[in-house]
C-alpha cells in the first residue's frame, strides 16, 4: 500500500510538471542589470504549501519547509499550512495553483527534487543533479551566515561567491543580498552596490532587495535615493515596518536627513 501511494504522488507530480513549466521560468544565476522580469515572473506565481501539523512535523516537514524556502526562486513562494490529509504518506506538500499533492517529502534531496520539477529543470532528466547543486549552494549560504555572525565578512564573501558560482536555479537573490551586505561591511561599496543591483534585477518584487540597495545608498550618503528605495520596500511588504531592523534603518535615515531639512 505504501509503495502504491509513493508512486501515485510521483506520478501526479510528473503529469503536472509540463503545465507547471509553462507557468514558471527559472531566473538565471546572473542576469543582466538591463533585463526585465518575464511575464511569468510578474504575474504567474507558484505556491508550495508544506503541512506542519503534528504527524507531518514528526515525519520531517520542518526540514522540508526550510529547504524549499531556501532554494525557491523568486516566483515560487513557500508557506507552512495545516493538515492536508493523507497523514500516512507525510510529510505532505501541495503545489498551487495546480493543486498537485506530493507525499513522503521528508528529506532535503526529495524537497530539492520537487523544486527542480516545479522550476522545469528536469527536462534533460537531471533532477537529482540540479537539486543537489541547490542544496550545496544552500549549505554554503548557511555557512556564510555563520561567518557573518562571527564578523568574518571576508570568509562570508568567499562562501557566497562559491554558492553563486554553482549557478543554482533558486535562492540566488538571497545570496546576492547577503554578499552585498558582506562587501558593504568590508568597505567595498562599489561591489556592494553591484550585488545589491543584481539582487534587485533577479528579484524585483523581493522587499529585501530594495532594502539592500538602500543600505548601500546610505553608505554612499545618497539619502534621498535611500529613502526612495526604503519606500519601495514598504510598498512591497508593509509588514516590514514592524521589524526592529527596519525601524533602526529608518531612524538612522531620519537622523541623516534632519540637517538637510533644517537648512
Amino acid at each position: 500500500m505504501e509503495s502504491t501511494t509513493k508512486t501515485s504522488g510521483a506520478h501526479l507530480l510528473l503529469l503536472s510538471s509540463n503545465h507547471i513549466r509553462k507557468q514558471a521560468q527559472c531566473i538565471p544565476a546572473k542576469a543582466s542589470l538591463s533585463s526585465s522580469p518575464s511575464p511569468s515572473q510578474k504575474n504567474e506565481k507558484i505556491e508550495i504549501r508544506v503541512c506542519t501539523n503534528r504527524t507531518c512535523r514528526k515525519q520531517g516537514s520542518l526540514d522540508a519547509l526550510q529547504v524549499l524556502s531556501g532554494i525557491a526562486p523568486p516566483f515560487v513562494t513557500v508557506n507552512s499550512c495545516g493538515c492536508l490529509g493523507r497523514c500516512g504518506s507525510g510529510p505532505n506538500i501541495v503545489i498551487l495553483p495546480e493543486g498537485v499533492f506530493v507525499g513522503y517529502c521528508g528529506t532535503p534531496s526529495k524537497a530539492a527534487n520537487v523544486m527542480s520539477v516545479v522550476c522545469g529543470v528536469d527536462e534533460n532528466g537531471d533532477v537529482a543533479s540540479s537539486g543537489n547543486k541547490c542544496l550545496e549552494a544552500l549549505a554554503l549560504r548557511k555557512r556564510a551566515e555563520d561567518e557573518t555572525g562571527r564578523g568574518d565578512f571576508a570568509q562570508a564573501y568567499t562562501l557566497l561567491s562559491q554558492a553563486i558560482d554553482l549557478k543554482p536555479f533558486g535562492g540566488v537573490h538571497i545570496m546576492y543580498k547577503d554578499r552585498s551586505a558582506a562587501r558593504l561591511a568590508m568597505g567595498d561599496i562599489n561591489g556592494a552596490l553591484e550585488d545589491a543591483k543584481e539582487t534587485l534585477t533577479v528579484a524585483p518584487h523581493y522587499p529585501e532587495a530594495s532594502v539592500t540597495v538602500s543600505d548601500v545608498f546610505m553608505a554612499m550618503d545618497q539619502f534621498d535615493a535611500a529613502e526612495e528605495s526604503y519606500s519601495i520596500a514598504l510598498d512591497l511588504d508593509p509588514s516590514i515596518r514592524r521589524s526592529k531592523s527596519f525601524k533602526a534603518r529608518i531612524a538612522k535615515l531620519h537622523e541623516k536627513l534632519a540637517p538637510t531639512n533644517t537648512c
